[in-house]
């Protein structure tokens, strides 16, 4: 599978071909970061301080980033990673951890060539295991370390059609029914960045991951990017009478809204409180003036994740990783989660154990497999 894409171009200052080399910076202590994050067309939430400060205080991770930009001038282009440093999994650059995608900030083949040349001699040097990049569109480096890749399905909602267009759009015999059956019930809503509510979500989130077999991540990691994302992060729940049924998280990024967590009570799916909760972020992210809401990245081995989220009239596309290595003839595993949910016995194992070591474990690992 290539890992190859072309470079837009720009004709933004910048050095001469023959002065650009690779410059690393830690963008939570650059002051140019936030500027340049806010900028350029082709940042997401991922990209961002509050993100980048999360991942940070919750799992330990570095971020770091590398340009051609002197630190004297401003900054024209930008890859950031973190430094994920594991005893029982190995050090390694990670663009980025948790993360559903971080395009390259590139403009320019030479900016990326440029970068690539420093990367491949900083993993040499540190004795990195590997580099993960995580873009949107795949990315060519001319780097002599050996290339792997996954795919990831990814969907993205266009919010350019009329609140009527976007509602007609989506799947009429499921997606249309539920949430009009959400609004005949009716259920309650409550939204904002609250402890109390913190805590509805992390119960119906770990109950979520449970079904799916796997452990889910710390609370603090949450509570972190509540903090971190102030009032630009939502908790969204839904409640049946006094009983919390449903919870997502929603970010707002420039003119992007990006739902990143969920779960359920699966009693109360016939409500269609999952369908309620998405469609009134839809129509917030729509009254707001956004341009798109992001649903995120699926896993290829979830077939009804994909299936519903492509109800929602939303654009389909494929997410390629790319995982640079010095190794010969490994193929490195990319996601241990995946695998847990693939292995009968882990599966028999997670879905017997009760929430709170469940969610001990999620604490004890999460930091290893970023």
């Amino acid at each position: 599978m290539s890992c190859a894409a072309g470079i837009r171009t720009t004709q933004a200052a910048r050095p001469s071909l023959g002065q650009r080399i690779g410059h690393l910076i830690e963008p939570l202590r650059d002051a140019r970061w936030e500027g340049f994050i806010r900028e350029h067309p082709r940042s997401s939430v991922f990209h961002s301080s509050p993100w980048l400060t999360a991942l940070s205080q919750t799992y330990g991770y570095q971020p770091v980033a590398y340009t051609t930009s002197p630190v004297d001038q401003d900054l024209h282009n930008a890859i950031v990673f973190c430094r994920v440093e594991s005893w029982l999994t190995g050090r390694r650059l990670v663009s980025l951890p948790f993360s559903d995608h971080c395009e390259p900030l590139l403009d320019d083949e030479e900016d990326a060539q440029s970068l690539a040349t420093a990367i491949e001699k900083d993993a040499q040097r540190e004795g990195w295991r590997y580099v993960e990049m995580r873009p949107l569109q795949p990315l060519d480096f001319a780097i002599s370390m050996n290339c792997s890749t996954v795919d990831y399905t990814f969907h993205e909602l266009d919010l350019a059609p009329d609140i009527n267009t976007l509602f007609r759009n989506c799947h009429k015999d499921s997606t249309q029914r539920k949430i009009r059956r959400a609004e005949r019930e009716p259920l309650n809503y409550r939204e904002g960045s609250s402890e109390e509510l913190l805590d509805y979500f992390y119960e119906l989130f770990t109950i979520t991951r449970k079904r799916h077999r796997i452990p889910p991540p710390p609370r603090k990691w949450f509570l972190n990017l509540m903090n971190c994302f102030g009032g630009a992060l939502k908790i969204r729940v839904a409640f049946k009478g006094d009983k919390h049924v449903a919870a997502i998280i929603t970010i707002r990024h420039k003119d992007t809204l990006v739902y990143k967590y969920g779960g359920c009570d699966t009693r109360f799916t016939n409500l269609g409180s999952m369908h309620f909760l998405l469609w009134k972020s839809i129509q917030e992210a729509k009254a707001l003036g956004l341009r798109s809401f992001d649903f995120g990245r699926s896993d290829e081995d979830q077939p009804g994740l994909i299936v519903f989220k492509s109800r929602w009239g939303s654009e389909r596309s494929t997410l390629t990783y790319a995982r640079y290595s010095f190794s010969q003839g490994s193929k490195p595993l990319f996601d241990l989660f995946s695998f847990v949910r693939k292995s009968k016995t882990a599966k028999f194992v997670v879905s017997r154990l009760p929430l709170t070591i469940l969610s001990r474990i999620g604490s004890a690992v999460y930091c290893h497999v970023g």
